[in-house]
C-alpha cells in the first residue's frame, strides 16, 4: 500500500481499495498500522480538488519516515562523492570532510553535559550519538568503560573509507580528554562498533607491588 502511494501520490482509501482490489475493510486496517508506525499521514484535499455534496475524503501522503523505508542509494551517493574528493583533493580532503562531518559533537556534548550532570561523560558521548542514528549506550569494563554502538549509519561507506572511524574516534578522545582506542568497527564486519574507555583514575601498582 505504501508503494502504491509513493508510485501513485496522495490517495484516498477508496482510490486504494480500488487500485489494489482490497475492501475497504482492509483498506482501513492497513492505513491504521501506517498512521500509527507514522509512514503516512492524513492531507486534506485542495479546495478546487472537491466534486459533488459531502466532506471531500481524506488523502494519504508518505511521510519522510515513510519514503526512507524505501531503498533510496543514499550510500551509493555518498561513496560516490568521497571517491571524487579522493581523486580531487587526495585522502587530506576525504580526512577533513571526516573531521568536518563530527565537529558538532563537542559542543553538543557541552550542552547535554549541563542538563544531564547524573550522568557520567562518557553516557553524555552517548547520547551524542545517539541523536545522530548510532544507538549508543555505555557498558562497563574490567579496564573502565565501553561505548558501544549498536548502529552504524555511515557503515557502508565506511567501509571504503575508514576515515569516517579515525575522525569518530579522534572526537571521542578529545572529548573526553583521553586516549581511546577502537576495538571492533561495523564497518568492518563486527557486530558493534566499540571503543574502550579507558578509567584514567585508577592506580597502578609499583614495581615493589604497592600503590604509587
Amino acid at each position: 500500500m505504501a508503494r502504491s502511494i509513493l508510485e501513485n501520490g496522495p490517495s484516498t482509501a477508496a482510490a486504494l481499495a480500488a487500485r489494489l482490489g482490497l475492501t475497504p475493510a482492509a483498506v482501513r486496517r492497513h492505513l491504521d498500522q501506517l498512521l500509527e508506525e507514522g509512514q503516512v499521514e492524513p492531507r486534506e484535499p485542495r479546495p478546487h480538488a472537491a466534486r459533488g455534496r459531502g466532506r471531500p475524503a481524506k488523502l494519504f501522503a508518505l511521510t519522510a519516515a515513510g519514503r526512507d523505508a524505501f531503498d533510496q542509494h543514499y550510500d551509493d551517493l555518498a561513496a560516490d562523492a568521497l571517491r571524487f574528493l579522493a581523486e580531487t583533493g587526495g585522502e587530506e580532503a576525504v580526512m577533513a570532510f571526516a573531521r568536518r562531518r563530527v565537529s558538532t559533537f563537542e559542543a553538543e556534548f557541552a550542552e547535554l553535559a549541563g542538563s544531564h550532570p547524573e550522568l557520567s561523560p562518557a553516557e553524555v558521548l552517548a547520547l551524542v550519538f545517539s541523536r545522530h542514528g548510532y544507538a549508543a549506550s555505555v557498558r562497563q569494563a574490567p579496564v573502565g568503560e565501553q561505548l558501544c554502538q549498536q548502529h552504524c549509519p555511515v557503515s557502508h561507506v565506511a567501509h571504503e573509507f575508514p576515515q569516517l572511524c579515525e575522525a569518530e574516534t579522534e572526537v571521542i578522545s578529545r572529548i573526553l580528554g583521553r586516549h581511546v582506542q577502537r576495538l571492533a568497527t561495523i564497518a568492518h564486519g563486527d557486530g558493534v562498533c566499540t571503543t574502550c574507555i579507558p578509567d584514567t583514575t585508577r592506580v597502578n601498582p609499583d614495581k615493589n607491588g604497592a600503590s604509587s
